[in-house]
């Protein structure tokens, strides 16, 4: 019989299993080959979840000793709120656990951290061309209306 999902916060062992989750999320977002993040950003970004100075966190969702995904949020200040706020940056699973429950469990565990650690919101972007979790995410969020802007520097 299949175990239940299990979510936690990650630990320094599970950077073997967690790295091809993290790989596979870039990638899914166009960041491999020549375009990759260079290992030197992944490695920082591993250590900053350990750190007590930072605040970014991850947790993983775990299945007979795999992992299945991957959520990484952090807290920022807000102008318009006393508290902080809590930006969900990454979240990904495997493509043979979508639609089992893995990424809504995630996205729930999110929820109780930040509101845990006084947010009253928790909030991501994802792109246009991600329907698929689109389907989800308009069923557990609302849709803010607001249009994302960027500009290399």
């Amino acid at each position: 019989m299949t175990q239940p999902i299990q979510i936690r916060p990650v630990t320094t062992a599970d950077f073997p299993a967690w790295l091809p989750l993290w790989d596979a999320y870039n990638a899914f977002y166009g960041r491999s080959g020549e375009t990759a993040l260079p290992r030197d950003i992944t490695l920082l970004t591993w250590t900053r979840f350990f750190d007590g100075y930072e605040p970014m966190h991850a947790m993983v969702a775990e299945r007979d000793g795999q992992l299945l995904g991957l959520v990484h949020y952090l807290y920022h200040r807000h102008t318009t709120m006393a508290g902080p706020i809590c930006y969900l940056q990454d979240l990904y699973t495997l493509a043979s656990e979508r639609g089992k429950g893995v990424g809504r469990a995630l996205i729930e565990a999110v929820y109780e951290q930040a509101k845990a650690a006084g947010s009253s919101r928790v909030y991501w972007q994802t792109h246009e061309t991600n329907q698929t979790a689109m389907k989800l995410y308009d069923r557990i969020a609302d849709r803010s209306g607001f249009v994302v802007y960027r500009k290399a520097l």
